[in-house]
């Protein structure tokens, strides 16, 4: 398969006050195209500046990460921002719904920032929707669906730009476990249909859906695991 994600002894230092904080101490590993890989560890390991990182949302202090063979580090804000949006789709804990919208207009978000033409918009937020059973619920809000539900629509959302990665954090940490379990099946059919999936999470149980497990300590790689 070929190399979807390269990170090079990546490195990420914060100024807490005077105090430097390495919040990554050196991390490399490769993805491939099409791999399922959570990456866990406990609080202050590093996963989540890993995952803002390999997210675009952050830079690295040292190190290269290469995303479809471009340079991420390189990229100034906007063009940051505009890889972001093509490349990437992002599963959130807390779902980042907005309110006040309906459904259909949550999921055309991310086409809204890539000039894509508002029919063609319509259509594919409805396809991403059908795609996670939802198609009869376009035209409601979010207060009006369940959890597990909203969990969909953010996971239709991350969809609809056909993303070369999808990047779930904690997907399933507000609800309950069956539904967990419910949205982490979803998940696993995603990736059976070819779905780049990098899943970060800190619970075993949700992290073994992967195939593989890449395990942090202290900013450094502990161990990286494959899942038979």
């Amino acid at each position: 398969m070929p190399k979807l994600i390269q990170i090079e002894h990546l490195k990420k230092t914060y100024l807490v006050g005077k105090v430097k904080v390495e919040a990554l101490r050196g991390v490399s590993f490769e993805i491939n195209t099409g791999e399922f890989v959570s990456i866990m560890g406990p609080s202050g390991s590093g996963k989540s500046t890993l995952m803002h990182i390999m997210g675009c949302l952050d830079y690295p202090t040292e190190g290269k990460y290469f995303l479809s063979g471009q340079d991420v580090s390189k990229l100034n804000d906007n063009q940051l921002a505009l890889f972001r949006n093509q490349k990437i789709g992002f599963v959130f804990q807390q779902f980042n719904l907005l309110p006040k919208t309906t459904i259909l207009r949550n999921v055309e978000l991310p086409l809204t920032y890539n000039d894509t033409h508002s029919k063609n918009k319509k259509q594919l937020a409805v396809q991403a929707l059908e795609e996670v059973g939802l198609g009869n619920r376009i035209n409601h809000r979010p207060n009006e669906i369940s959890g597990g539900q909203k969990q969909r629509v953010a996971i239709a959302r991350a969809l609809v730009n056909h993303p070369s990665i999808i990047l779930a954090d904690e997907p399933t940490g507000n609800l309950d476990s069956k539904t967990g379990q419910d949205i982490m099946k979803m998940i696993d059919k995603l990736h059976d249909k070819g779905n780049t999936i990098i899943l970060v999470t800190h619970e075993t149980e949700i992290a073994r859906y992967a195939k593989r497990v890449i395990h942090l300590k202290d900013g450094l790689i502990d161990r990286d695991e494959v899942i038979v």
